[in-house]
């Protein structure tokens, strides 16, 4: 069931949502050759704190361990912050966000290299997934069709060449961190729900140099490329308005 938000409930995601983009920043900040995904964790979860805000992540399902998602390279999403991940220059570095304000979830997630992109090809791979979250922003507005979504990212990312991940993609999101509906990266335009004021969800492109397929590894959260390709995500918590959308987790 698709759950709409009132203007008390918006208020609050809109804050949840400030929280969110100021751990991105504060995150960020200590991105470094020889910092470890453990190293970010730690920052994160002091940033929520000082805003007496709560992370979404930790204990999510009752297992996940972290505050934040920290997936290195051909690691799409889900993995788990460590003591043991040094980053090295060059590393593709994809880290996903949540944040709760009095019961109302904020989810973003941005993909940066530590140092220098390795090659060519890796710097597109990651400018062209954020550039799917922008046009899948731009097609969010009042009467626009779900599926609108995906048609917007599989249109940026098909002639690029990049694999589209399918098992996992974008949510509804509020009280509960995923709610209805499921937002698929792919496939034509004008099906599904229409969209209406008071719907928020969280758009969420994830790209592959490689093909389409991915594995969960034995920690039961990590997913990976099955080739072992670079990967790349970007998202965004953003609700539909009377005139348009707002993106509550936008950052600057």
């Amino acid at each position: 069931m698709i759950i709409r938000k009132s203007a008390d409930e918006l208020a609050k995601m809109r804050r949840a949502g400030r929280i969110v983009a100021g751990t991105i920043d504060a995150v960020l900040a200590a991105v470094a050759p020889g910092k470890t995904t453990e190293d970010l964790d730690r920052a994160a979860a002091a940033f929520i704190e000082e805003q007496a805000a709560l992370p979404s992540f930790l204990g999510y399902r009752g297992t996940f361990p972290k505050t934040i998602c920290a997936s290195v390279n051909h690691e799409i999403v889900h993995g788990i912050p460590s003591s043991k991940r040094t980053l090295g220059d060059g590393d593709l570095l994809s880290l996903d966000f949540g944040a709760i304000w009095e019961g109302f979830h904020a989810d973003s997630a941005v993909s940066v290299f530590v140092g220098d992109a390795p090659s060519a090809e890796a710097e597109l791979l990651v400018k062209t997934t954020e550039a799917a979250l922008d046009a899948a922003i731009e097609v969010i507005r009042p009467g626009g069709r779900l599926s609108d979504i995906g048609h917007a990212i599989e249109s940026v990312a098909g002639p690029a060449g990049l694999g589209i991940v399918r098992e996992y993609g974008g949510h509804g999101i509020g009280r509960s961190l995923h709610e209805d509906p499921f937002i698929q990266n792919w496939g034509p335009a004008g099906r599904g729900p229409s969209m209406r004021p008071g719907l928020v969800i969280a758009v969420e492109p994830m790209l592959n140099l490689g093909g389409d397929e991915t594995l969960l590894l034995d920690d039961g959260w990590t997913v990976v490329t099955a080739d072992g390709s670079l990967s790349a995500h970007f998202e965004h918590t953003i609700a539909v308005t009377e005139d348009g959308r707002e993106i509550l987790t936008a950052r600057g």
